[in-house]
């Protein structure tokens, strides 16, 4: 279950704030398992590691954030906007991205197993190393509509 003392100050959305916590306490776990953050900015947010089992993260705006090594199993990602986010090593497995923007983002090696990808934008996206199948990614947004 998530911790309420992070969750609150994830929800201030003070990015510079956020982020200068993390820098004096990186050994600190970030749990936000199954927290409510749907439609929340945590655009430029620094959430590596952070443990998101379960979170939803529906319409929420993760445009650069920091997800290098999150844990968003069963994360619900729904019309999020992940665009430039790095989330490299991120397990994304069964995480529903139904409709997400991740333009540009760094897949780098991400799990992705089992993830609806259905109408994902991946365009200019990393996946290099990424555990992703060639069905899902056939259901995500053709990669010729790319601008």
């Amino acid at each position: 279950m998530a911790d309420q003392r992070i969750l609150e100050l994830i929800r201030q959305q003070l990015v510079d704030r956020w982020n200068l916590f993390r820098e004096e306490h990186p050994e600190e776990a970030i749990d936000l398992s199954r927290a409510d953050l749907s439609e929340t900015n945590l655009s430029g947010m620094d959430l590596i590691r952070a443990d998101l089992r379960g979170a939803d993260l529906s319409s929420a705006d993760l445009c650069r954030a920091g997800l290098t090594g999150a844990y968003l199993v069963e994360a619900n990602l729904s019309n999020a906007n992940l665009a430039q986010a790095d989330l490299s090593y991120a397990d994304l497995s069964r995480a529903d991205l139904r409709d997400a923007t991740l333009r540009d983002a760094n897949l780098l090696g991400a799990h992705l197993m089992d993830a609806n990808l259905s109408r994902v934008d991946l365009c200019g996206a990393n996946l290099g190393e990424a555990l992703v199948t060639p069905a899902q990614l056939s259901k995500a947004q053709p990669l010729d509509e790319c601008l």
